[in-house]
């Protein structure tokens, strides 16, 4: 009887431990489709929030198409009130976009007529879609007739547009505009470029010549040599390397600098003489800059750079091409020499220069550029806002305040003499690219103003327009007597 109780026990403890295992399956796999749901909504959640939007202005994106059929695209305004674009309906309901200034936001703001670009394109979840009241939506649809899209408020400033695009006459190339503490883009100008109110009818023969490059952003998208601008990121990496000593710098220009049998001279074959880190800075000594190069430990120099955002995605809320820097612990002298004063394989966009020239004027700190304000619906309501975006901390404090003195240098005592002032203290860097033996040197220039308390960054780049200072200068003096000048 012992016998057979103990072996009924036992059968009823086996059974007790295998239904608790399959218990213990059954509520793991009920875990797992809690913990499965619970990651499907958070995605969903995150889709919503971050994603949507540039899932919705994918140009594969059929619901594009959905929309265009329920919605009258939204207006596109300026800073200061004025209509960027905008729908109209003639009388049989059907929709064309119309642009009030023409060539003058033709890449910023962009096209729909032969697919979307610029802010068209990157604004396309707000301008295709209506936040006007239910009441009007209903009466719309009941009607047969398309609800309006919201309204997007841009922080581009309209006067100071035209201000650079009359400036830039008979130029090819770029200039970005920005506030250093917000990131905010206040103008952008390509040249040459195009009527976006013809386009359609242009565009067969506009992409018909493979030469014709109207249709590119050079703003955001043209990547250039920067020339003796680059100098910043050469004199930053050096400020990095060398904190203790760096003001025990000196160099004896003779014109040129000689190294491995290779030489290049300074701008002009000038000698500088015995030059410190600044006066090298404000006279663009190519030679001290070289010498300096040189003995830079390559990698950690390259660090700088990428946090300078070269050579990955640029943090910007639309298209744009990321910058170049090669340079290695395997890079040849020659390359050195080169990158050092902004020749060689290095490429940046206008628009880069200004967010690392605003970085300098700001305190180290890089601000995300944009050029979206708010998203406005047709009865007022604002719908989204934008604001500043920080990037990080690109530069110490103090290295972005002793740049800034270099660079206030250089308009006082150096290059840029032309950014003089009684109404405010520029700061600045000029540069002249070699891009072709046979051709005149693109010129570049990058600077902010007030030096003390920085307002506003401007960069720019003129396809063979020589020196920095003298094709260059004239316009970005405009822009700063324009928004500073009593």
């Amino acid at each position: 009887m012992e016998q057979e109780k103990d072996l009924k026990n036992n059968k009823v403890g086996k059974e007790k431990k295998a239904k608790k295992r399959i218990n213990g399956y059954i509520l793991g796999m009920v875990y797992l489709f809690i913990l499965l749901f619970a990651g499907l909504a958070g995605y969903l959640c995150y889709f919503t929030w971050k994603e949507a939007p540039d899932m919705v202005n994918s140009p594969y994106n059929g619901r594009l198409e959905k929309l265009n059929e329920t919605c009258v695209r939204g207006e596109i305004v300026s800073a200061d009130g004025r209509t960027l674009a905008v729908s109209r309906l003639n009388d049989d309901g059907e929709e064309s976009r119309s642009y009030p200034f023409g060539r003058v936001f033709s890449h910023v703001i962009g096209y729909t007529s032969v697919g979307e670009a610029g802010m068209e394109s990157s604004a396309n979840y707000y301008l295709l879609n209506s936040h006007e009241s239910k009441i009007n939506k209903l009466y719309k649809e009941l009607t047969d007739k398309k609800a309006t899209g919201d309204t997007v408020y841009t922080t581009l400033n309209s006067d100071l547009q035209q201000i650079i695009y009359d400036a830039m006459e008979g130029y090819q190339g770029a200039c970005v505009v920005l506030e250093p503490s917000t990131g905010k883009i206040l103008a952008m100008v390509s040249k040459p470029d195009f009527d976006p109110n013809t386009l359609e009818e242009d565009y067969a023969s506009l992409v018909s010549d493979s030469s014709n490059s109207n249709l590119v952003n050079r703003a955001t998208q043209g990547l250039y040599s920067p020339g003796s601008t680059f100098k910043i990121v050469t004199a930053l990496a050096f400020l990095e390397q060398h904190p203790g000593d760096w003001q025990d710098y000196t160099y004896n220009c003779q014109g040129s600098i000689t190294l491995d049998g290779k030489t290049i001279r300074c701008s002009h074959g000038n000698s500088h003489g015995t030059v410190d880190l600044k006066k090298a800075f404000e006279l663009s000594c190519n030679g001290a800059f070289i010498n300096l190069g040189v003995s830079l430990d390559l990698n950690d120099f390259r660090k700088t750079a990428e946090r300078l955002q070269f050579n990955q995605k640029l943090s910007t809320g639309f298209s744009a091409a990321s910058g170049r820097f090669s340079l290695d612990g395997d890079s040849s002298l020659w390359d050195v020499m080169q990158t050092s004063f902004g020749q060689g394989s290095t490429l940046v966009t206008p628009l880069q220069n200004a967010m690392i020239t605003a970085a300098v004027a700001n305190g180290g700190i890089m601000m995300k550029p944009y050029y979206l304000d708010k998203v406005v619906s047709v009865d007022g309501t604002e719908v989204e806002a934008f604001g500043p975006e920080s990037l990080g901390s690109v530069m110490t404090a103090e290295q972005a305040s002793i740049l800034g003195e270099m660079m206030t240098g250089v308009v006082n005592e150096g290059t840029a003499k032309i950014l003089q002032s009684d109404h405010y203290q520029a700061a600045a860097k000029t540069g002249s690219a070699q891009t072709d033996s046979d051709k005149e040197t693109d010129a570049c220039l990058t600077a902010y103003a007030p030096a003390d308390d920085p307002q506003v960054v401007v960069s720019i780049v003129l396809e063979e327009g020589g020196a920095g200072s003298e094709a260059g200068g004239p316009i970005v003096k405009k822009i700063f007597d324009a928004l500073l000048a009593d």
